[in-house]
């Protein structure tokens, strides 16, 4: 699959959460945290590749998620191939095993929404408060002008590089 994805930056959480739901957003998953762990080989061959390989830890749920390389374009565009898994502790000790551990984490607060059919998410991290938007191109523009932004105002970065900025 390919993921299709925006971020805006937010002042507060409040601000972020106001827009949303002025927005007609409608909350699915209350705010939880999300433990976001990233693995990669000593020589970085994933990072080299500009792939990502993740393990994400939430209440209930392990996720476990290999992201391609950005492809160009007015939105983030990736492939994403995700899958659940029954112990985090035992996936990421098997990926160990192969010569993958960890070489960035994030801990972060996520809520959900829907916005019409389109997945928002309202992300509280180290780096600011953020509204996500994964959808197609044209579905991301709308639903950043319900949220009174535009296309100057897309972020692309990752939270990563995001952090490495600050």
């Amino acid at each position: 699959m390919i993921e299709q994805e925006i971020k805006l930056r937010f002042d507060t959480h409040e601000a972020a959460r106001q827009a949303v739901i002025t927005a007609g957003g409608r909350l699915v998953r209350s705010e939880r945290p999300l433990d976001d762990r990233y693995l990669d080989t000593a020589d970085d061959h994933l990072g080299n590749e500009r792939c990502a390989l993740r393990i994400r830890r939430e209440p209930g749920v392990t996720t476990l998620t290999f992201k391609g390389p950005i492809e160009a374009g007015p939105v983030k565009s990736r492939e994403e191939i995700e899958t659940t898994v029954a112990d985090a502790d035992i996936a990421e000790a098997l990926f160990g095993k192969l010569g993958y551990t960890e070489w960035w984490r994030i801990l972060k607060h996520r809520e959900d929404y829907l916005i019409g059919d389109v997945k928002v998410f309202i992300d509280r991290t180290p780096v600011g408060v953020f509204v996500e938007i994964e959808a197609t191109p044209d579905e991301i523009a709308v639903t950043a002008g319900l949220l009174g932004r535009g296309p100057r105002d897309y972020i692309l970065d990752s939270y990563r590089a995001l952090y490495i900025q600050r």
